[in-house]
């Protein structure tokens, strides 16, 4: 009987990190920065990328995208399903975000979980997110380098490395208090 317990016990858990439910926010400890070195001799120093920004990525779109790029300033990651309900419904909501933070924070969405890019790129249009890069993740190394097991979920990157991460869906006032404790 002990044994029925502990595989139910199991079961629920798994259940829980895979579901849409909401979860409270959780602050990680900062990366490790990683300096990125400058293109010429005489320029500035290199400024400190975290190593939570070493990544590599390829937009919906096609273009290549490199995380040290993001350095230097806040990112909020949107880990989202193109057939995800919640995602859909606080798309609108991450679009007014994004706009009304961009000139202090970027907002990049993470499509995942689905293999038709023809979808992810539908899901976009629907949502009026289409201002924002949208990373292609359909083989999960996204999800998997920011350990986010489920959709719709947010990670806040700030200028040190430090994350933060929160389980959707949230509307703008959720988003912008998520931001504000990003920023200095």
């Amino acid at each position: 009987m002990s044994a029925y317990r502990s595989c139910l016990s199991l079961l629920a858990a798994a259940l829980l990190l895979t579901s849409c439910g909401s979860q409270p926010l959780e602050s990680a400890a900062p990366a490790s920065p990683a300096p990125v070195p400058s293109a010429a001799s005489g320029e500035a120093p290199a400024r400190q990328v975290p190593q939570v920004l070493t990544f590599r990525a390829t937009t919906l779109e096609g273009t290549a995208f490199d995380g040290t790029s993001l350095a230097g300033r806040p990112v909020l990651f949107w880990f989202w399903a193109p057939w995800c309900p919640k995602c859909q419904a606080e798309g609108p909501a991450v679009a007014k975000t994004a706009e009304r933070y961009a000139d202090r924070v970027t907002v990049v969405g993470v499509a995942g979980l689905d293999k038709d890019r023809g979808q992810m790129a539908a899901f976009v249009d629907r949502t009026g997110t289409s201002a924002l890069d949208h990373l292609d993740d359909r083989g999960g190394e996204i999800y998997r380098h920011f350990q986010v097991a489920s959709q719709s979920s947010f990670v806040v990157v700030d200028a040190d490395g430090e994350t933060t991460t929160a389980t959707g869906p949230l509307d703008e006032g959720e988003l912008s208090a998520l931001i504000d404790g990003h920023l200095r």
